[in-house]
C-alpha cells in the first residue's frame, strides 16, 4: 500500500517515522508532500520516503492519503488536490473540526476516515480516537487502525460528534496535564527548591501516579481518599482546590476546547 502524507509537521512526520519502524510500511511506498521547501529538504535528509512539492507529482499513486495540515489551510488544500485524485483512495484526516461531510464534497471521495490524535504519539503514548464514512470497507479501517496503532492506543467512536469531544479530551488534554505540572513545578520553586529538583519533584509524582492508577482497578476519587487523610496536608490542598472552584474550572475549559472544535468544523 502506498501512502501519502500530506503535511510535514510535527504528527506528519510522527506517522511516517511510526509506520516505518512498525514495518507496516516501506520507505519505497510513502511519500510526504510538504510545500515549505525548507521543510521539505529537512525531510528529505530524514530518509523516511519520497518528499515531493506539489500535487500532481505523488497524489495518483497513493492508496492512502493522510490530510495532517491545519484546518485553517483546507480551502486552499482541497482545491489543488481535487484535479488528481480518484474515487478508491481512502482518506485520513486529522485535522481538528473539519468533518467528513466537508472533507467528501470538497474533494468528491467517498472513503473518508477522521481521527483525532494527540502529541504523545511522537513516543508511542499517543490516544487517537476516529470514525469513518460508510464507503469505507472492514479491510480499510482496519489497515487504517493498525497504522494509528504504532503512535500508541486508538479507540472507533461511531457516531463523528465523538471526534470533537475527544479533541476537547485526549487532543488537547496534554496540555491540561503540562499546565498543571508547571504550577506544581512553580510552587516548588516558591518553597526553595531548584529547577531540576522541582521538575524531578513533579513529573516522577506524574508519572508514578499515572501508573499506579493503571495498575489497580480504583478509581481516582478512591485513589484520592486514600491520600487525603482527615486533618492533614492533601486535604488541606483539596479543601483549597474546592473553594477555588478548580474542578469545574478544568471542565469548563475542555467544554471551551469543544466549542471551538465545532466552530473550525463550522468555518
Amino acid at each position: 500500500m502506498k501512502i501519502l502524507i500530506i503535511g510535514g509537521g510535527n504528527m506528519g512526520l510522527t506517522y511516517a517515522q511510526s509506520f516505518l519502524r512498525a514495518h507496516i510500511a516501506s520507505k519505497e511506498d510513502m511519500m510526504i508532500l510538504e510545500k515549505s521547501p525548507e521543510r521539505a529538504a529537512s525531510l528529505a535528509q530524514k530518509d523516511i520516503g519520497t518528499v515531493y512539492g506539489s500535487a500532481e507529482e505523488c497524489i495518483q499513486r497513493a492508496d492512502l492519503v493522510i490530510l495532517a495540515v491545519k484546518p485553517q489551510d483546507t480551502e486552499m488544500l482541497f482545491a489543488s488536490l481535487r484535479p488528481f485524485i480518484h474515487p478508491q483512495q481512502v482518506f485520513l484526516s486529522i485535522m481538528a473540526g473539519v468533518k467528513i461531510a466537508t472533507i467528501a464534497e470538497a474533494l468528491g471521495v467517498s472513503k473518508v476516515i477522521r481521527a483525532m490524535p494527540n502529541l504523545p504519539a511522537q513516543i508511542g503514548r499517543g490516544m487517537t480516537a476516529f470514525t469513518s464514512s460508510d464507503a469505507v470497507t472492514r479491510i480499510e479501517l482496519v489497515t487504517v487502525q493498525n497504522l494509528l496503532n504504532t503512535t500508541g492506543k486508538t479507540v472507533y467512536v461511531e457516531e463523528e460528534s465523538f471526534i470533537d469531544a475527544s479533541t476537547a479530551i485526549s487532543g488537547s488534554g496534554p496540555a491540561y496535564v503540562w499546565y498543571f505540572m508547571d504550577s506544581m513545578m512553580h510552587a516548588a520553586r516558591e518553597m526553595g527548591f531548584s529547577d531540576s529538583e522541582a521538575e524531578l519533584l513533579v513529573s516522577q509524582t506524574f508519572l508514578g501516579a499515572v501508573e499506579l492508577y493503571l495498575a489497580t482497578n480504583s478509581s481516582c476519587e478512591e485513589w484520592i481518599q486514600r491520600v487525603a487523610s482527615r486533618g492533614g496536608t492533601t486535604e488541606a490542598a483539596l479543601k483549597s482546590f474546592g473553594e477555588n472552584n478548580l474542578k469545574q474550572d478544568i471542565v469548563s475549559g475542555a467544554f471551551a476546547a469543544l466549542r471551538r472544535a465545532e466552530e473550525l468544523g463550522k468555518n
